[in-house]
């Protein structure tokens, strides 16, 4: 069902996937999708109302924080209260930060994994200084050792730095 979308991708990018180093094309692939991703959430998700969310659930936990240590029962009740709405808004956040991003990043990210994999699947793209202590994990059925990073490995460290650092430049929440 896919293999027309990867016959194309193959077309355009192929050429640069057989001259350019594994390292590059899929540290180059985690900047562009990690991008995709994170301005995908900026524009789906209402930053404010995640930043509301955020401000209420701290000042909740230092009033809970306080009752508790004060031995305060009717705040402490009280407070019960207002977890109660407070986790109705964290739901409905929620629906809203996963389902939407969700319907228009995973096909994308199924796309490019499946095709990626295509190319790269037994390919050390990183060789580390250090055995990664959950490679042994991930690599029982593979011929990469611990200290050896595929294309999966390098493009979610690729694309989580990217993403946290333009979370930070786009101040979101």
């Amino acid at each position: 069902m896919l293999e027309p979308i990867y016959a194309v991708l193959d077309k355009i990018f192929g050429p640069l996937l057989v001259s350019t180093h594994p390292l590059w094309v899929v540290t180059i692939s985690g900047i562009i999708l990690g991008s995709f991703f994170t301005l995908v959430n900026y524009f789906l998700v209402d930053q404010e109302k995640m930043k509301r969310l955020q401000k209420l659930s701290k000042e909740f936990q230092k009033e809970w924080k306080e009752a508790q240590k004060a031995g305060d029962e009717k705040k402490l009740r009280k407070l019960q209260q207002k977890q109660m709405e407070l986790l109705r808004l964290q739901n409905e956040v929620m629906k809203d930060t996963f389902f939407k991003p969700m319907l228009v990043t995973m096909p994308v990210f199924i796309i490019f994994f499946n095709w990626m994999r295509r190319w790269y699947l037994e390919v050390v793209v990183v060789k580390l200084p250090f055995n990664f202590f959950l490679a042994d994990f991930f690599h029982k059925a593979s011929s990469l050792h611990a200290n050896e990073l595929g294309y999966i490995g390098w493009y979610i460290l690729t694309s989580m730095v990217v993403g946290q650092v333009l979370r930070k430049v786009l101040d979101m929440a």
